[in-house]
């Protein structure tokens, strides 16, 4: 997925089922999400990046309606630095972030919504309904 900064990211969505219920998941149904961005130097040096990025899973979720419970997971800052015949670039700063949670109920379609928001909120994209207008010329 390309955003408009040309962020890179990648994710994957699991929903697992145990129709005998696992105590730690308080259900029967458990999502399990991970998010993998390339970040830029400037953004990877927030030192609130981990939870701005919780956030827009939180965020993702309330606001598509989604019913859970039992939500963790982690935020992870990487850099890397490539030496000697390696390609790429020399320095790179990546974002992972890796959760799961118990649907309430079996309507999964709000914690589809919930994780294609948190993919655009990782890519830099506006919320759904929201139209970024670029800056005319000449102002």
């Amino acid at each position: 997925m390309t955003g408009p900064a040309d962020v890179l990211a990648s994710g994957r969505l699991v929903l697992l089922h145990d129709p005998d219920g696992q105590d730690s998941w308080n259900g029967v149904l458990r999502l399990v999400a991970y998010v993998t961005a390339e970040l830029d130097s400037e953004l990877a040096s927030d030192p609130f990046l981990p939870s701005v990025g919780w956030s827009w899973l939180t965020e993702a979720l309330d606001a598509s309606g989604a019913s859970y419970t039992a939500l963790g997971g982690t935020v992870t800052e990487t850099s890397s630095a490539r030496f000697g015949d390696i390609a790429g670039p020399t320095q790179t700063n990546d974002l992972e972030l890796r959760a799961s949670w118990t649907a309430i109920s079996s309507e999964l379609l709000p914690h589809g919504e919930a994780f294609c928001q948190l993919m655009a909120s990782v890519v830099g994209l506006p919320p759904v309904g929201v139209t970024l207008f670029g800056q005319r010329e000449g102002s």
